[in-house]
């Protein structure tokens, strides 16, 4: 596909969560969070790697008990992706998972008491190079904070981040990112517009509680599209009621939409009608479920009919256009052949496997040319 974005990205300063740059001009980092109890090292040891397989950057895991923070140190040394450990009012616990190797603190500062036990912890994080996330919550604002504007609001949310951050530059702290999550679209929108015009930190975007696996997307890709098209976002969480594998691959959705960040297969499809030559639904299901694993982008047109279908296929790597009892395979914008309708999805999956295949040996022969120059030609 031709189409480019014209998205300019707010300049902000970089961070690293463990090997993953957040912020700058680094990719935009996907996030999702265990839902397993971590205390079950095997079970929330599994769920990260099914989540870094799915493309996850960064993962959270919540350490609510010391019990936790034990089970973090071996899930820590088995997890193929930076960790962030969220936790809350209980100083020592932030310390334990500093000593444990953790990756990116989610605290608010404010809320693990006195002066001397935030000092520890931000020393702990300035002494192992560990980034602090500011995570603030319509549904947990300061009491004062509600009774000031009444109900949660936007600049209740801001005002709630500029206290936490007053502490860490206190410190002398600038490692940190911050969220400002709401469930309602327009709050979480509008907290972060303003923050954005006001500091260059790294901002974490989520649409907090954002509901079942439909709501939650619609919700999420309405309210993190309307920042990420603003150039407003670094790293993203989709907060689903749902497996959090999906919260991924919504992530990557929404970014590949934007084309703010390309993963896997990018699947152009008609919705079908009766013009339809085979059945386009049937047949894109079974072609996304069957290409989970594909890493490597490619752009994929499925179209039931030759009104829309050969434009479409000139644009892409592989392209199909529906006719009767015969589609036409396009490769690479041009014609060819004809695939019998009933094997579609065989022939599909093994041209795109092909055409992935041939584009990896390509990268990894200009790989070996870049090894093979001398240092003064690179």
């Amino acid at each position: 596909m031709n189409g480019q974005s014209w998205i300019q990205r707010r300049k902000s300063r970089q961070i690293m969560v463990g090997n993953v740059p957040v912020g700058g001009d680094a990719p935009i980092a996907v996030q999702s969070m265990t839902n397993t109890d971590t205390c079950d090292v095997n079970a929330t040891v599994r769920q990260i790697q099914a989540l870094a397989a799915t493309g996850a950057d960064i993962v959270r895991v919540s350490v609510p008990t010391m019990k936790a923070a034990e089970a973090f140190k071996e899930i820590k040394k088995q997890s193929p992706v930076p960790l962030v450990a969220d936790i809350h009012f209980d100083y020592r616990i932030a310390l334990k998972v500093a000593e444990y190797g953790v990756d990116c603190l989610r605290i608010n500062p404010g809320n693990i008491g006195a002066e001397e036990r935030v000092k520890a912890v931000v020393d702990a994080a300035k002494e192992r190079n560990i980034p602090i996330r500011i995570g603030v919550n319509a549904g947990s604002l300061e009491k004062d904070l509600q009774e000031k504007y009444g109900e949660p609001t936007p600049e209740a949310l801001v005002e709630s981040a500029y206290r936490h951050i007053e502490i860490l530059e206190r410190h002398n702290f600038k490692d940190y990112k911050i969220s400002l999550k709401a469930s309602d679209v327009f709050m979480t929108v509008s907290a972060y517009r303003i923050l954005a015009k006001e500091i260059d930190n790294p901002l974490h975007l989520g649409i907090t509680e954002a509901g079942s696996f439909r709501s939650g997307t619609v919700k999420s890709s309405v309210g993190l599209g309307m920042l990420l098209a603003e150039g407003i976002g670094d790293t993203i969480r989709i907060s689903l009621a749902a497996d959090p594998v999906e919260e991924v691959k919504v992530g990557y959705d929404i970014l590949k939409s934007l084309g703010l960040r390309q993963r896997g297969i990018n699947l152009i499809a008609c919705p079908s009608c009766s013009r339809q030559q085979f059945d386009v639904i049937k047949t894109v299901n079974a072609l996304e479920e069957r290409l989970e694993d594909v890493n490597e982008h490619l752009d994929v047109a499925v179209i039931g009919c030759v009104v829309n279908g050969p434009g479409e296929a000139k644009e892409v790597s592989v392209g199909l256009t529906g006719g009767f009892k015969k589609s036409m395979l396009y490769q690479d914008g041009e014609k060819s052949h004809k695939i019998a309708n009933e094997d579609l999805v065989d022939e599909l999956e093994a041209r795109i496997r092909q055409q992935i295949a041939e584009k990896l040996a390509q990268k990894d022969e200009k790989t070996k040319g870049a090894e093979q120059l001398p240092v003064e030609e690179i």
